[in-house]
């Protein structure tokens, strides 16, 4: 049988195992579909016209999800364009019920983490409806009339044409073979695939925003939809067994948002024993139920959160209301044997532990939307991370369209994360090339900004990482000089500095479009480094320098770090990058996750005395 059933009800949200698809949103069972499906190309785009929507038509080939067909553990392994494919999968009733389909719960709801990057989906022969949009989670009903006594036949159509270059892609390569710094695309499923039994009324989204300062909570919930009959939440937070919070009131619309009182974190000389920071990553268990007027629980989710507040003022970077070095490298979360796609839960358990054992207490997510799992265990271990969105190429009205409704699914997606304390809207002005010249395109990342500052004001926005920033809370600085002595004397002091900023910053860019509108913020070199060392390497690999030997690798390294940690003025870096990724051999890792250096080495490098 390839689906599993999942119980969660006797642990807490925050002891979870890693494997739950929606770790921030917990109910008791779940039935995985990840595993064997059946699959096939589209290049002559019949499918539709030969009726492969009403499920009745095997495909021929068969692919393991959630990888994607370009990787080999897909088990296709083509890295061809293939504009259009297909997926088929019967589910049994009773799988059904592993999900946890009873008469309390009667409603099925089929879950996609991501799929690249429009999909359509049937359910034996019925639309449930489409969804665009490659790095962000949807879901659909099944219908009830479907669920009966025989299979159920799921089938997905995804479209993800090459060269469009509106759609938010990120890394992915417009041509056919991978070059420079962009690598094979992502096609069709490619995060996990799931069932979950609910009723009618149900949470379907909620968001914790801590206030340290005050001592409370907020709790944004979203229902299905508006209450056709009396309902009461009952909300619970506990640490350790202990109650430190709860809540009971009526449900009266679509959306609420509660505050909930932490009379312990009034304490002012003890509130900072729960308080999740790096060093000690302290989680707050949640539990809401809904109740009907008879007393009978309608729904049950289970949740986290962590206490903390992220600011910047006095250009520092404040956590929890003091200052933190940020020490954090970039992940482009690749594998060369699934590609985008995690090869595993564990794996991404594996990813966050090696971050922090190489000494970073952060993580800047590179160009992609990671899997929500990965956020869990930077909630559960303590990494800071910064969130990004695969960018579009292009600046057109379709392309804003597009980036825009991702974006806001993104953030609705991952922002009860406490891990997350910064978002990065646009990278190195990719889809708005002409920002120091173009009003539009100006406005435009001003705009993203801003929206982004609307629906999560909580956190940090960094206008445009690397250069020509618009308003920002940071300004962040991409420099890939390749000696210590070149590096640090761009930031020896403010005055260096503000050269930078008013004049021609590294790669021949402006560090600001907007003038003023980074004065007084924190100053970080976001990317710098790159440094090759991959003895053996094909020829087509390459860095922004080139380490002999690993003593010569070392030193370089050394070289460049120190020169930014010496700086009075920096509040923090960002190292490229973590692993080697396809061509670009400048990880501190190989593919493969091996430290080039001895791990004990180069924690030595990023944190020294800093601890963890």
């Amino acid at each position: 049988m390839i689906s599993s059933m999942r119980e969660t009800s006797t642990m807490r949200a925050s002891e979870q195992d890693g494997s739950y698809p929606r770790p921030q949103l917990v109910r008791h069972r779940w039935a995985d579909l990840c595993g064997e499906w059946e699959f096939a190309y589209d290049d002559e785009v019949t499918g539709l016209s030969d009726g492969w929507h009403e499920g009745t038509t095997p495909l021929g080939r068969r692919i393991t999800v959630p990888f994607p067909p370009e990787s080999p553990a897909s088990g296709i392994g083509d890295t061809s364009f293939h504009p259009v494919v297909w997926y088929r999968r019967l589910i049994t009733p009773g799988e059904l019920d592993e999900a946890g389909r009873s008469e309390d719960a009667p409603t099925v709801m089929l879950h996609f983490g991501a799929v690249d990057f429009r999909a359509t989906v049937w359910a034996n022969g019925r639309l449930l409806g489409s969804h665009e949009g490659g790095q962000t989670p949807f879901s659909f009903e099944l219908p009830a009339e479907a669920l009966g006594d025989g299979p159920l036949t799921i089938v997905v159509r995804a479209e993800d044409d090459p060269a469009d270059v509106s759609q938010p892609r990120g890394k992915q390569d417009w041509l056919e073979q991978p070059h420079v710094i962009w690598y094979h695309r992502t096609t069709g499923i490619w995060q996990p695939v799931w069932l979950e039994a609910v009723g009618d009324d149900r949470v379907t989204r909620l968001n914790w925003v801590p206030d340290v300062t005050n001592a409370q909570v907020s709790l944004q919930l979203r229902l299905q939809g508006r209450p056709r009959r009396p309902l009461w939440l009952d909300a619970e937070i506990e640490h350790d067994g202990v109650e430190l919070a709860s809540l009971r009131v009526k449900l009266t619309e679509p959306e609420h948002r509660f505050s909930l009182s932490l009379p312990t974190q009034g304490n002012g000389q003890g509130y900072e024993q729960l308080l999740w920071s790096p060093d000690r990553p302290t989680l707050l268990d949640a539990r809401l139920r809904i109740t009907d007027e008879a007393g009978v629980v309608v729904d049950e989710v289970f949740s986290y959160l962590g206490l903390r507040s992220i600011e910047e003022a006095g250009g520092r970077f404040l956590l929890n209301d003091r200052p933190c070095y940020v020490r954090s490298v970039l992940e482009q979360g690749y594998w060369p044997e699934s590609h985008l796609a995690a090869p595993s839960a564990d794996a991404l358990r594996a990813e966050v532990q090696l971050i922090k054992d190489l000494g970073f207490n952060a993580v800047r997510l590179h160009e992609k939307v990671e899997d929500p799992r990965l956020l869990f265990w930077t909630d559960k271990l303590g990494l800071l991370v910064w969130g990004e969105i695969g960018s579009a190429f292009e600046f057109s009205p379709r392309a804003i369209e597009r980036t825009v409704r991702e974006w806001m699914d993104v953030l609705a997606r991952d922002a009860a994360h406490p891990s997350l304390v910064t978002w990065v809207p646009v990278n190195e002005s990719w889809g708005v090339q002409h920002i120091s010249r173009d009003p539009a395109q100006l406005h435009y990342v001003q705009a993203l900004f801003h929206l982004t500052k609307a629906l999560d004001p909580s956190r940090p926005v960094v206008s445009n990482d690397g250069w020509e920033h618009a308003a920002s809370d940071l300004l962040t600085i991409h420099d890939y000089a390749t000696t210590g002595e070149a590096l640090g004397a761009s930031y020896a002091d403010a005055a260096a500095v503000d050269a930078l900023r008013d004049g021609i910053g590294p790669a021949g860019r402006r560090l600001v479009a907007l003038p003023g509108g980074t004065n007084g913020k924190p100053v970080m070199v976001t990317e710098f480094g790159g440094i090759s060392f991959a003895p053996g390497a094909p020829d087509d690999t390459w860095g922004y320098s080139v380490a002999t030997s690993a003593d010569d690798f070392e030193g370089r390294l050394r070289a460049l770090v120190s020169a930014l940690r010496m700086s009075p003025v920096l509040s923090g870096f960002c190292y490229t990058q973590l692993t080697d990724t396809r061509q670009e051999a400048n990880g501190l890792t190989d593919e493969h996750r091996v430290p080039k250096l001895p791990v004990a080495t180069i924690r030595d490098i990023i944190a020294g005395g800093s601890g963890a």
